[in-house]
């Protein structure tokens, strides 16, 4: 049974059911495409000169599983990957599947506890790494955590091997054959992967995800777009991501579609170049990522004009942007997506031929086999139009939280995820995200909605990014503050600010304290990071008074 819109007027909805969903594991996925498609384009890395048939990438998977199989890492074994965007991270992830380890993905910006933290969280056999990314020196970090974790017996380094490493080339392995029987004894609903939270509240949690979770996500999230092995799409987002590696890899292996990695981390002009090399017909992004491209000197000597689809996730859309990615980069079918890494990723996408105001109004409809509603305080189901917490349940949501048994029974109760967004839905099943639980601000017993103050400042023409938060107060118990990054140039002041906010909101909406910034605290995938931003402003004022 489905219902894409609300019944009883209650924001209540299930998605599609049509097309089952699979039951297949990572390898069985891949094993699939590469023998319906031996000779058709798997992936290619421009900047690593790499271009694989899905044959040639199958096999590649194979030699590298095996290498693990001669290091002793076997099924439940986890294996950490910390690594930019290069093909050794797309071997490890499809080569750990193979043999049943999980892959444990890593921040490429953590620095030394963070990556010890990851590491000794889940208990890493082996790690992966990349030997340097922009300013961090990897190997130097690694060498640096002490004590290392129990349980880790392998550093393998992409590259030339330093010293106490294994070079990632040297593990690889012809010794194939014994993969097969392996195969046999993996189930789809073994966990897989963990993806450490992407921390927009505080320390991360391990969450674990299954082959069952992602291999759908990744089917139905490309299925969305009308994806099939005329598809070439290119991947700028992060692997370490579900963006990257569940949306983007795994979502092109489901369909037979091309991987196109431009280059290790996100570069407008690469980005484009590859799009333009490579005719890629779709593109993924979070909003500042288009913005960063359509802003190149050189934009209209790229040719677009193969692109038809893509997504943009992980920030709400300005109409504005949407409407250029549309006209100037040819994406008509551009998607919204919205999820969480506890959901694997995506609970709503927009439609190929959706609206423009449903696309930068809302997040789309609900996916295929995942159930939604919003409920109030009083955890009851509220009608369409009211705000409430947005629950979802169905094959997407994961497993648990590493060794968290305490806060995996905080979020998942009686088979929901409680997601902690707070959203809305209107007649027809479309959603809009309206802030955080926990970003809700009460002050003097007013609950005051960050969201809705953030959209009338972003109507201000002078305000270009801003976040909205409270912080603690002995009055009110909390007051509003705002972060603001103004466009190239303009000279708005506090009290322009002040004043363009007064008549226009209620008066307890008002900003207390107004800072401006030359750029905002984000997770790599674009969500803005409130806890930062909220310590910074206690220590700020801690130390000087509001201007």
């Amino acid at each position: 049974m489905s219902n894409r819109r609300p019944i009883g007027g209650l924001s209540h909805v299930s998605g599609v059911t049509d097309t089952p969903l699979l039951e297949l594991t990572i390898p069985a996925l891949l094993a699939r495409t590469a023998k319906r498609l031996p000779n058709h384009e798997a992936c290619i890395f421009p900047k690593q000169n790499i271009r694989w048939t899905y044959a040639e990438f199958a096999h590649q998977v194979d030699r590298l599983a095996a290498g693990f199989l001669d290091l002793g890492l076997g099924k439940g074994d986890r294996v950490g990957i910390w690594s930019p965007n290069r093909v050794e991270w797309l071997l490890t992830q499809f080569a750990t599947a193979r043999i049943g380890a999980i892959l444990v993905c890593i921040n490429p910006a953590y620095r030394q506890s963070e990556l010890s933290y990851a590491l000794d969280k889940v208990g890493c056999s082996a790690l992966v790494t990349a030997q340097n990314f922009k300013s961090s020196d990897y190997i130097a970090m690694i060498r640096a955590v002490d004590p290392k974790p129990d349980t880790l017996r392998h550093l393998i380094a992409m590259g030339d091997a330093p010293d106490g490493f294994l070079a990632f080339d040297d593990i690889l392995s012809d010794d194939t054959d014994r993969l097969d029987a392996i195969l046999a004894t993996l189930a789809p609903h073994d966990t897989i992967n963990i993806q450490y939270t992407s921390g927009t509240t505080g320390h991360p949690k391990g969450t674990c995800l299954t082959h069952h979770n992602i291999v759908n996500n990744a089917y139905f999230t490309t299925a969305t777009m009308a994806f099939s092995e005329a598809d070439r799409l290119c991947i700028p987002v992060p692997f370490y991501h579900c963006f990257g590696m569940v949306m983007g890899t795994l979502g092109c292996v489901a369909h037979g579609a091309t991987m196109v990695i431009p280059g290790e981390g996100f570069e407008p002009r690469d980005t484009l170049q590859a799009v333009h090399d490579e005719k890629c017909t779709a593109l993924f992004g979070v909003p500042t990522m288009f913005v960063n491209e359509m802003a190149l000197p050189e934009f209209d000597t790229f040719d677009l004009s193969h692109l038809r689809t893509g997504i943009m996730a992980g920030a709400p859309c300005p109409r504005e942007i949407m409407k250029k990615v549309q006209r100037d980069m040819h994406m008509t079918g551009v998607t919204i997506a919205y999820g969480m890494t506890e959901t694997s990723p995506v609970s709503f996408q927009s439609g190929l031929d959706d609206p423009l105001d449903k696309r930068v109004g809302t997040v789309g409809r609900i996916h295929p086999h995942v159930e939604v509603k919003i409920v109030g305080e009083d955890g009851e189901t509220v009608n369409v139009g009211t705000q409430g917490e947005l629950l979802t349940r169905g094959y997407s949501v994961m497993q648990g939280y590493w060794g968290e048994d305490a806060q995996t029974s905080s979020a998942i109760r009686d088979g929901w995820m409680h997601t902690g967004d707070l959203a809305t839905m209107d007649g027809d099943g479309y959603v809009m995200i309206t802030g955080r639980v926990k970003d809700m601000i009460c002050r003097g017993g007013e609950n005051i909605y960050p969201r809705e103050i953030e959209e009338f400042l972003f109507t201000h023409p002078d305000v270009s990014q801003v976040q909205v938060f409270g912080i603690p107060d002995d009055t009110y118990g909390e007051v509003v503050c705002a972060w603001l990054v103004l466009r190239d140039g303009a000279q708005t002041t506090h009290d322009d600010i002040r004043t363009f906010c007064k008549g226009q909101i209620a008066h307890y909406k008002l900003p207390t304290h107004i800072r401006f910034k030359d750029e905002l605290p984000m997770t790599v995938t674009g969500k803005p990071q409130k806890f930062i931003m909220r310590d910074a402003m206690v220590a700020d004022l801690a130390k000087a008074p509001a201007p």
